[in-house]
């Protein structure tokens, strides 16, 4: 059955349980260094605590985890298989123990109830070890590179669905007879969903997988904006683009945990580098393409059918060809399999324990989320800082029309092409992000496996200082058709750049200080981050035209240039705010040490 032996002397409590998440989240442990020992313990003790408040399972003396045996040759697939029952429990439900009897139904036909199993932890699958070829890890990289492909394509196709309707404001204004910041509700709507999204589709992919909720999720979008070329009145286009958006959330919201699913830590920075592009080139690359569509005689309409028929061809390669990488249901089938195989019905996966407790889904997905956004100042300000951003790249959508469109006199499809400067400055971000993987691996290395969050910020430190000078060029270039178009379009190199580096290297950073509650961090960011930038279109043309292109800017880029200081101080001061959170992960190392690998 696959079932990897527990060291001599070791029981299955929670507290083996939690030191194996830390062993697989990158955290070896040398029994002769004594610093890590401390370290070690002082950390066992937090996560645990943690592990108590989401889990039911009670432990006891005698399920302690055994300093003796922190270097099993199985420490690895034995964290595996907790880290995803502890997963199933923290997002889901729980594993509830018996019912009271009273509460039994009846076996029926006058039978008693049959005896528990003598030793349940017999009859659960796991993984064949750590180079079992049924697990996602093992998988070709032929296989997975195929996955990611796909995956990349569906994030594209949503984002670049979600920005499209930007090209089509002028023309629903003029069609159904209402202002432009109505019309502009069409990508703000579409940006509401993302932020209500994940609530729905991150339980539901730990419950039943990856596969059904993207599948759902992306049939879903291109249902509803199939819904919003055909809408005959206002409000149909407007409530079909929310439910877009609510659907849409799913790629965008499942597919980091698909490459969590197919990678380790140590080589997932290279696949999340590529999808972070994929997020934000859509958004770019659709006002112009939107442009030249709405300028033809196709119409606007069109722009909502060909984005659908983007988002069908990634439900159909989806539903084709993405296999399940969820561990706990490739186990479920596993057992499913033995079960029929063997003709013995007590063979069954640790994830058909699980029971949806409506209670603990929404404090894991909602309630949690809210509470760490409060009580958290790291989650807070960087989840600020990320939902600023977050919010330009959208707010660009209303505010690249005034400059080149007003201003150069430019068609919509031509003035769209702008938006390239942008794309180009995401690449380039990209690649810088990938170069820097190489000495990210070498530190890691050097301090034994352990990941420190602070490591992140230098690269999002640079973004900050590119961002915010962009800004200012880009409104001190766009004003005036006396300078040349060229120079505000070059502007968006910086700002694409800062994007992406501010983003990417941010968003490692608050998942690395509270890895026993990324779910949560996760949530918590996004329902920030898309609440906030929903709102930036709808003001972005306002204030270009009526402050300036140059005043308008100019605010931006003081706003950008006073979050500078915020990653360089989490740099510096990160360490000590994380060793007085009660949620978030301690230091692992003096930063004197971590500094000199």
């Amino acid at each position: 059955m696959g079932m990897v032996p527990w060291p001599e002397g070791d029981g299955t409590g929670m507290k083996t349980l939690m030191s194996l998440i830390l062993i697989s989240g990158g955290c070896h442990v040398s029994p002769e260094d004594d610093c890590e020992k401390r370290c070690y313990r002082q950390t066992m003790e937090h996560v645990t605590e943690h592990a108590k408040e989401i889990s039911p399972i009670h432990t006891s003396d005698s399920e302690d985890y055994s300093d003796e045996h922190p270097d099993h040759p199985d420490s690895l697939e034995l964290a595996r298989i907790n880290t995803y029952r502890l997963q199933q429990r923290a997002t889901v439900g729980s594993t509830r123990g018996p019912e009271p009897r009273q509460e039994w139904l009846p076996m029926g036909a006058g039978k008693e109830y049959p005896p528990s199993l003598p030793d349940p932890e017999k009859y659960v699958v796991e993984f064949d070890g750590a180079d079992d070829p049924l697990h996602p890890w093992n998988w070709s990289i032929i296989r997975r590179t195929v996955l990611v492909t796909i995956l990349c394509y569906c994030t594209f196709a949503t984002a670049f669905t979600s920005a499209v309707f930007s090209a089509a404001v002028s023309a629903v204004s003029e069609e159904f007879h209402v202002g432009r910041e109505v019309s502009t509700l069409g990508v703000t709507l579409y940006v509401l969903g993302f932020a209500a999204g994940p609530t729905i589709w991150a339980p539901a992919s730990e419950l039943i997988g990856r596969r059904w909720p993207l599948s759902i999720g992306l049939f879903g979008c291109g249902i509803f904006t199939i819904a919003s070329a055909t809408g005959k009145d206002i409000q149909t286009i407007m409530i079909s683009r929310f439910f877009a958006g609510l659907f849409a959330a799913s790629p965008v919201s499942l597919v980091p945990a698909v490459f969590a699913d197919l990678f380790s830590a140590a080589h997932r920075g290279v696949v999340m580098s590529i999808f972070c592009m994929a997020v934000f080139i859509g958004p770019f690359a659709a006002p112009f393409v939107g442009g030249f569509i709405a300028a033809s005689p196709l119409g606007w309409r069109w722009t909502m059918y060909i984005s659908s028929i983007m988002v069908f061809l990634a439900f159909v390669l989806v539903f084709f060809f993405l296999d399940e990488s969820y561990a706990p249901v490739i186990l479920v089938r596993k057992a499913a399999v033995l079960r029929r195989q063997t003709r013995n019905w007590g063979i069954h996966a640790k994830q058909d324990e699980v029971e949806v407790d409506i209670k603990e889904l929404v404090r894991n997905n909602f309630t949690r989320p809210l509470s760490m956004l409060i009580t958290e100042p790291i989650l807070l300000l960087i989840s600020l800082y990320i939902s600023f951003v977050y919010g330009l790249i959208y707010a660009l959508l209303g505010a690249y029309p005034v400059v080149f469109d007003d201003v150069y006199g430019m068609s919509a499809g031509v003035g769209g092409l702008a938006f390239i400067g942008l794309i180009l400055g995401e690449l380039i971000g990209g690649v810088f992000i990938l170069c820097l993987q190489g000495s990210y691996k070498r530190k890691l290395a050097a301090n034994g496996g352990k990941p420190i969050p602070e490591w992140r910020l230098p690269a999002a430190i640079v973004g900050a200082v590119a961002f915010a000078i962009g800004m200012f060029w880009f409104g001190w270039t766009g004003y005036t058709n006396k300078i040349h178009w060229i120079a505000p379009t070059a502007a968006g190199i910086l700002i694409g750049f800062g994007i992406l580096c501010i983003f990417l290297q941010c968003f490692n950073y608050i998942v690395d200080c509270y890895p026993t509650l990324a779910a949560s961090t996760i949530a918590a960011n996004t329902i920030l981050r898309s609440a906030v930038g929903c709102v930036f279109p709808l003001f972005s043309r306002q204030m270009m035209v009526n402050l300036g292109v140059q005043w308008a800017g100019t605010l931006l880029g003081c706003i950008a240039a006073i979050m500078i200081p915020m990653p360089v101080a989490f740099m510096i001061f990160g360490p000590w705010i994380r060793q007085r959170s009660k949620l978030a992960a301690s230091p692992a190392r003096d930063m004197e040490k971590t500094s000199n690998a």
